[in-house]
């Protein structure tokens, strides 16, 4: 079977650079060890192997129809449902008063990882525990015992329904409605659109967690509600749920999204979750969740299509080394010999090691976040804040140039149906627009992140890569990186103290280039990344004598680092003249421009 991710960086990250068997310090992860937590992930490997990457090209091309308010799905998604219940994948990060594990972030979001390395055409399960994971954190005691057990056991799908036709990604202007009842229920009425795995036959249930708006609440977002809308009632009545359309998109076929009409009988019963006009609040746990779990899908793709593109540049010959162009007796050399194929693969090895690498620190951070206490929760629960928008950004816009990079080094072939890098490409654009679109990552990051708590949320983050900047600057062949970053974030400072003076006086110009903001501060965060990995991996080298396999495995790690640091960081330089540069473009003015 074709290898399409790396256990041994995995666990490399996960125990060598981000020490996770230490959570087990604290009570809430006491039952853990590296061993359950080896255990969770050579389950969840096994599914991926058997259930999910043997149907990667099938689920692509048989993707979901909606035939007689039906929809039907690739027959395996039932198999691959009930595979993760019975292992318990599904609510693994749960306590174990809802049935869960008591796994941490950490661990849990390499599930994730290995799944969709194997086939994001598969997504179903994440969804499923997010929707949960709400019921669990606002919902009434009722709602959680109704609910909870089917969907963690993959008997009941779980949705996240926000989507309107006219709102798009501004759910202030949400219009749904929620008509109280005398039973204290709520008649639902509306329309969703994009509503991943909205409806199919591979679960018995569907149930979505829905934004609408009371009669009579406040405009804008502050007027939102969040309800449990089920697609059948429980005594298995049908609830007023209408298929109305299934996407045919670009890519992940195999997850149907869904156009969904609520009400249209006027008989669709909703039930509140936790307080009126909460729900934006409540909605964005989900939301800031699967913003970590849209970044680690895209380094997951990437990753599949690094591994696609390494075994072909291994296997395919062509042509001679630019030395050799005039030996014409000689064999051809593979295509992973020449240089610039070389560059290709380096820069995809780059962007999914480095993402990965953040997607864990950020998961990490989560799981800090939760078993703290006092001044040491605030500190992670700002790190968190500050990362969680360049840990769903960086890998994926970064994922889909890395994912081209992989189609580029088959050539023509990477065109075709013969090879899996067409569907990667494919499915891995979508995530830059999943779970807010980077620009307005990039307004929460610039807007908000940055200036929160006074700056301290930006402060712990420059903070935290000093601290691998010193230690860094212990060996010799690493100081020159180490002083190279304290550079970049003394280039960042400058450019955010720049950009402030239009913080209080002109929002649109503070924000105008946002985007630009997010891409540098995200290169200087997964340079930090690779700075981590390399002194871990420089411990390593000097200390356990590596041989073999191992010793270039350590090698390359600190071979990629010095890569990222002289391809990609040297791109700040260009955005922060941007950024600096008082000229403005792109804002509307008076005197209108054409496009």
């Amino acid at each position: 079977m074709a290898t399409y991710f790396s256990k041994r960086n995995l666990q490399f990250l996960l125990h060598e650079v981000f020490q996770a068997e230490q959570l087990a310090q604290y009570e809430y992860f006491s039952g853990h060890d590296k061993e359950t937590f080896n255990m969770v992930l050579d389950s969840v490997t096994h599914i991926a192997d058997t259930l999910m990457h043997p149907y990667f090209k099938d689920a692509d091309k048989n993707q979901p129809e909606l035939k007689d308010g039906k929809v039907t799905v690739h027959p395996k998604v039932k198999e691959f449902l009930k595979a993760m219940g019975e292992a318990g994948l599904i609510g693994a990060g749960f306590s174990y008063d809802h049935g869960g594990q008591q796994l941490p972030e950490l661990i849990n979001s390499t599930v994730g990882f290995i799944l969709m390395a194997a086939n994001n055409g598969m997504m179903y399960t994440g969804l499923t525990s997010g929707a949960a994971h709400l019921i669990t954190s606002f919902g009434s005691e009722e709602l959680q015992k109704t609910y909870v057990e089917n969907m963690l056991s993959g008997k009941w799908q779980g949705t996240m329904a926000l989507t309107e036709p006219q709102a798009g990604s501004s759910l202030s202007d949400v219009v749904t409605s929620a008509t109280p009842q005398p039973d204290g229920t709520f008649k639902i009425r509306g329309q969703k659109v994009f509503i991943s795995a909205g409806d199919h036959d591979a679960a018995d249930n569907i149930i979505h967690l829905l934004l609408a708006r009371i009669d009579g609440a406040p405009k804008g977002t502050k007027g939102i509600s969040l309800f449990v809308v089920p697609k059948y009632r429980t005594d298995g009545a049908p609830n007023d749920v209408t298929s109305t359309g299934v996407y045919h998109k670009m890519g992940q076929r195999g997850v149907p999204a869904m156009h969904l009409t609520y009400g249209e009988n006027d008989d669709c019963i909703g039930y509140l979750v936790g307080q009126p006009h909460m729900g934006l609040s409540y909605m964005f746990q989900m939301m800031n969740e699967a913003r970590i779990g849209v970044g680690m899908t895209a380094a997951a793709i990437a990753t599949a299509a690094y591994h696609a593109a390494l075994q072909y540049a291994k296997e395919r010959p062509q042509s001679r080394r630019l030395n050799q162009k005039h030996a014409l007796d000689a064999p051809q050399t593979p295509i992973i010999n020449h240089p610039d194929v070389r560059r290709m693969l380096l820069f995809q090895k780059a962007v999914t090691e480095g993402s990965l690498s953040l997607l864990l620190e950020t998961a990490r951070l989560f799981d800090l976040a939760q078993v703290t206490e006092g001044e040491e929760k605030e500190n992670n629960t700002l790190l968190l804040e500050i990362l969680t928008p360049m840990a769903k950004t960086y890998p994926s816009e970064m994922g889909v140039q890395a994912t081209s990079q992989s189609v580029q080094t088959f050539g023509g072939y990477g065109f075709t149906e013969d090879f899996p890098v067409e569907q990667l490409y494919r499915d891995i654009r979508i995530t830059p627009i999943y779970e807010g679109t980077t620009g307005i990552q990039a307004q929460d990051l610039l807007g908000r992140k940055m200036t929160m708590k006074g700056g301290k949320a930006a402060q712990l983050l420059f903070a935290e890569i000093s601290k691998s900047i010193a230690e860094a600057s212990a060996y010799d062949d690493l100081k020159p990186y180490a002083d190279k970053l304290k550079g970049e974030l003394k280039q960042a400072q400058e450019v955010f103290m720049a950009l402030m003076p239009h913080a209080m006086s002109d929002v649109e110009r503070y924000l105008s280039d946002a985007t630009l903001f997010l891409e540098m501060l995200g290169i200087v965060t997964v340079a930090w990344q690779w700075l981590k990995q390399a002194v871990v991996a420089k411990q390593a080298l000097l200390t356990q004598n590596p041989q073999g396999d191992e010793l270039t495995f350590y090698e390359g790690k600190i071979h990629t680092m010095k890569f990222f640091f002289h391809y990609e960081v040297p791109k700040t330089l260009g955005l922060a003249a941007r950024l600096k540069d008082p000229e403005v473009l792109t804002i509307v003015s008076e005197k209108e421009l054409a496009l």
